[in-house]
């Protein structure tokens, strides 16, 4: 630890992708290995799947920090920008909805976006759910179509809340400035991806080892309290063992981990919810609609998970 506290912030970044994008390899040599005996395994399909999102969520990240806070904040706006196409193709809207569409993809997203570049975090944090979300109604009555005006507003709502105001916390993580800790905000957003993770993941493995009691069997079989629990613990404890990257220490890793993974999970339960809803297995079935098949999947922890974490530092820290 003494000799990763003594390299420059730079050099730790760079160790810190070396890492990540080492074990992407191996994980991946592993696969092609799996793949060359196991040809019809199903649960290789779904581990190819996986992988695939932790590359593109790995080269994301890095992207996200060689490009600088504008970079970064461009790069998470095209992503809320496809997200949210891809959740609004797949609900029910109207003509009447194109006026509240056109301003929640061209007028609330930029303007969400603006402002975390510009660091003005306490208009961020209620631009959406206060100014937003009274204007779009508005815009959608002045359509004239009062058929199912309440669901076809709610619906659009919850988009952009997902989708914009969830999301937009993952690069505001990266304009936090503590004091003697500037520049490292690559490892906040590095810190709340691998515990959102590591709670997705050890949740998943514990409902298979665990007797299954489900909560909401409607929504999923394999999500249960102790499930979640574990998840969240597991989180957690990764989020301690990585508090040397932050400005925590120890038990705030461990508590703000635990709040993170929990939150995650959580969230992609309410998203799984969402798909049963609109008749879907996976966001993005219909890859020549959306143009971006299944993004919502790959970011659906971290859109519930960023903005509790990131609410949550800023009020212990107070920075």
């Amino acid at each position: 630890m003494g000799t990763l506290r003594q390299l420059t912030v730079d050099q730790q970044v760079a160790l810190l992708f070396v890492t990540l994008f080492g074990l992407l390899v191996l994980a991946t040599a592993g696969l092609v290995l799996w793949a060359a005996r196991h040809d019809d395994d199903l649960r290789l399909e779904r581990f190819k799947r996986d992988l695939g999102a932790l590359w593109l969520g790995g080269s994301i990240f890095w992207l996200a920090w060689m490009s600088g806070a504008l970079g970064a904040t461009l790069l998470f706006g095209v992503i809320s920008f496809l997200a949210l196409r891809e959740m609004v193709t797949l609900v029910h809207t109207r003509r009447g909805d194109h006026r509240s569409l056109i301003v929640a993809f061209f007028v609330v997203l930029p303007l969400q976006y603006l402002l975390v570049g510009q660091r003005a975090f306490d208009l961020f944090t209620v631009f959406i759910p206060v100014y937003a979300f009274l204007a779009l109604p508005v815009a959608s009555a002045l359509a004239g179509d009062p058929e199912r005006f309440l669901e076809r507003n709610a619906k659009i709502q919850w988009g952009i809340m997902v989708c914009v105001y969830g999301l937009s916390h993952a690069p505001a993580l990266l304009l936090l400035e503590f004091p003697r800790h500037a520049g490292r905000g690559a490892f906040l957003v590095f810190f709340l991806v691998i515990v959102a993770a590591t709670a997705q993941i050890v949740q998943e493995l514990a409902s298979r080892w665990l007797r299954r009691r489900p909560v909401a069997r409607q929504i999923d079989r394999s999500f249960s309290y102790r499930a979640w629990a574990l998840g969240a613990l597991a989180a957690g404890l990764a989020g301690a063992l990585l508090y040397w990257s932050t400005p925590f220490k120890p038990p705030q890793a461990l508590a703000l981990g635990f709040i993170a993974g929990g939150a995650g999970t959580l969230g992609e339960l309410v998203m799984k919810a969402l798909k049963k809803d609109a008749g879907v297995r996976y966001w993005g079935n219909q890859a020549s609609v959306t143009g971006a098949v299944g993004l919502l999947d790959r970011v659906a922890p971290l859109c519930f998970a960023a903005p509790i974490f990131f609410h949550a530092v800023r009020w212990y820290f107070k920075v």
